[in-house]
C-alpha cells in the first residue's frame, strides 16, 4: 500500500470531545534557517528609534530613559528578509550609527560597508496604546529616499504585522516579486498528554509567532485549507468516528458540517472564486473526486475509476483540477477539464508522484515524488522540467506562499514531524518546529488586506 493511503483518510477511528475554542495565543513556531543563497544581498536594517507621544519624554535610538518599545520592529524585519534567503541584514554592531531621521544619515559611513540599501524608521507612542510607525528605505548609493510610509494609531497587537508588510515593501521594492511576509499559515500540531494524543488546528502568522488554535480534539485533524479571501478554513476531522469535511470561520462563529456521506470524506480544496469545494468521496465505492457548489451542497462526480483518486487542487483560472491517482498501478498526477471531464496525465518522473500543489501563477507543480525516499519534487508545466528541491525524511503536504517563491511543506526529523520550508529554486531552506509536540499538515494562506 503506498503513502497515499494515509492522505485520503482512511483510518479507523473512534469517537472524540472536541473543543471549540476562542482564540488565545499559544507557543508558535521556532524557526530554524538551514541554508540560504551564497550571494545574499547585505541590507542595513536600523533598530528604530522610539519616542514618547508629543510632551512626553522623548528621545531618539532604541528607547526612551523610561520606556522600551512595544516590539523590536527592525528585529522582525531583518529575520523576515533573512528568512528570504535573498538578503543578508547586517548585525546591530556592525552598524556605524542608528539614525532614525534622514538627516541624521552620514552616507559615508554606509558605502564603505558594501551596502545599498538600508531602513531607518521611528516608533511614537500616541498614548492610549497605540502608536505611529514611519519608515524611510533609502538607496544609500544615490543618497535618496526609495521608498517612505507612515501608520497612525495603530494597536499594540498590530506592531508585528506592520513590521510585515514593510518587509513586504522591501522585498518588492529588490526583487520586483510581491512579498509573503504579511501571511498566515495553517497547520495540525499533535502533543502525548498522559499517553492520549491531542490534535490541534492552529493558525500563526507566517514568521511562526501569534499562533492561535482554531480546533482542539483528541482524534485526527487533517487538510486543512484556506479559503480565498483568507476569512475560513475547510478540514477533516474525525469528531464523530469517522472521516467528515467541515468548513469554519477562523473566529469560531461559522461551522458547518459540509460532507459526511458513508466512505471516506477528504482533502477539501477551495474553488479560486471561493463558491466551490473539491472534495474526495467514496460514497459510491470509490474514492473519486467531486465538486461541491457550497451554498446549495449540489455534488459533480468527476472521476469514475475503481481506484483511489484524491489531492485534488484546483488550477488558478478556475477551469480544471489536478489530482492524485494509481488508475496506473503507481499514484501519478492526473489533470480534470471541468467542461468536458477530460483526463490526462501530467506526471511521467519517476514512479511515485503525489499531493499535487499548483503555484499562484499556474507555472509549477509541486508534488511529493518517490525514488529512495518521498521529497518534494516540482515540475515546470511550462517547460516540463522537473527538480527534487529537497533532501529532507519523509516530506508531504506540499503548500506554496501566495507569491510563489517558497514551498511550506511537512517532514520527519529524529523521528518527529515538523514544517519546513524551501524556495522554488531549492536554494534556501528553514525549519518550523514546536516544543513538545509534532506539527504537520500545512496550508500557507492567501495574501492578507493590509489595514
Amino acid at each position: 500500500m503506498f503513502q497515499v493511503i494515509s492522505q485520503i483518510k482512511a483510518k479507523v477511528v473512534f469517537v472524540l470531545m472536541f473543543v471549540l475554542i476562542s482564540p488565545p495565543l499559544w507557543a508558535g513556531l521556532t524557526i530554524e534557517i538551514s541554508e540560504g543563497y551564497d550571494n545574499a544581498i547585505p541590507i542595513a536594517v536600523v533598530p528604530f528609534g522610539f519616542e514618547q507621544q508629543a510632551g512626553g519624554n522623548s528621545q531618539g535610538g532604541n528607547t526612551p530613559a523610561n520606556k522600551a518599545a512595544p516590539v523590536d520592529l527592525a528585529q522582525v524585519i531583518s529575520a523576515n528578509l533573512r528568512r528570504s534567503g535573498q538578503f543578508k541584514p547586517l548585525l546591530n554592531s556592525s552598524l556605524p550609527s542608528q539614525p532614525s531621521n534622514v538627516d541624521d544619515i552620514i552616507f559615508r559611513q554606509w558605502r564603505s560597508l558594501d551596502v545599498d540599501n538600508m531602513l531607518i524608521g521611528k516608533l511614537v507612542d500616541q498614548g492610549g496604546g497605540f502608536y505611529q510607525v514611519d519608515m524611510r528605505f533609502m538607496d544609500v548609493l544615490r543618497k535618496k529616499q526609495v521608498l517612505g510610509k507612515r501608520w497612525n494609531k495603530v494597536p499594540k497587537e498590530n506592531l508585528r504585522q506592520i513590521a510585515h508588510q514593510i518587509s513586504d515593501l522591501i522585498y518588492e521594492e529588490l526583487t520586483g516579486v510581491r512579498g509573503a511576509f504579511n501571511t498566515q499559515i495553517a497547520y495540525v500540531t499533535l502533543r502525548k498528554k498522559n499517553k492520549k494524543r491531542h490534535y490541534t488546528l492552529e493558525v500563526a502568522d507566517s514568521d511562526g509567532f501569534n499562533a492561535q488554535a482554531i480546533l482542539k480534539s483528541t482524534q485526527p485533524i487533517m487538510s486543512p485549507s484556506w479559503s480565498p479571501d483568507g476569512q475560513k478554513l475547510a478540514y477533516v476531522s474525525f469528531e464523530n468516528g469517522r472521516s467528515e469535511v467541515f468548513v469554519q470561520s477562523l473566529d469560531g462563529a461559522y461551522r458547518h458540517k459540509m460532507a459526511s456521506f458513508k466512505g471516506i470524506n477528504s482533502a477539501p480544496s477551495w474553488s479560486p472564486d471561493g463558491k466551490k469545494l473539491a472534495l474526495t468521496l467514496s460514497k459510491n465505492g470509490s474514492a473519486d473526486i467531486y465538486t461541491m457548489d457550497i451554498k446549495s451542497r449540489k455534488l459533480k462526480r468527476l472521476t469514475k475509476k475503481w481506484s483511489i483518486e484524491t489531492e485534488a487542487i484546483w488550477a488558478p483560472n478556475g477551469r480544471s483540477l489536478f489530482f492524485n491517482s494509481d488508475r496506473r498501478g503507481q499514484p501519478q498526477i492526473f489533470q480534470v477539464f471541468l467542461d468536458t471531464l477530460e483526463i490526462r496525465r501530467v506526471t511521467f518522473e519517476g514512479r511515485y508522484n503525489a499531493n499535487p500543489e499548483i503555484s499562484p501563477n499556474g507555472r509549477y507543480l509541486a508534488m511529493v515524488h518517490g525514488q529512495g525516499g518521498f521529497n518534494i519534487g516540482l515540475l515546470d508545466l511550462h517547460t516540463d522540467e522537473f527538480n527534487v528541491l529537497t533532501d529532507t525524511f519523509l516530506d508531504e503536504s506540499p503548500s506554496f506562499a501566495p507569491n510563489g517563491e517558497m514551498i511550506l511543506y511537512a517532514m520527519n526529523r529524529k523521528g518527529k514531524g515538523q514544517l519546513a520550508v524551501v524556495a522554488i529554486d531549492g536554494n534556501t531552506s528553514q525549519i518550523l518546529k514546536v516544543k513538545n509536540g509534532e506539527v504537520r499538515e500545512p496550508a500557507w494562506g492567501p495574501f492578507l488586506t493590509n489595514k
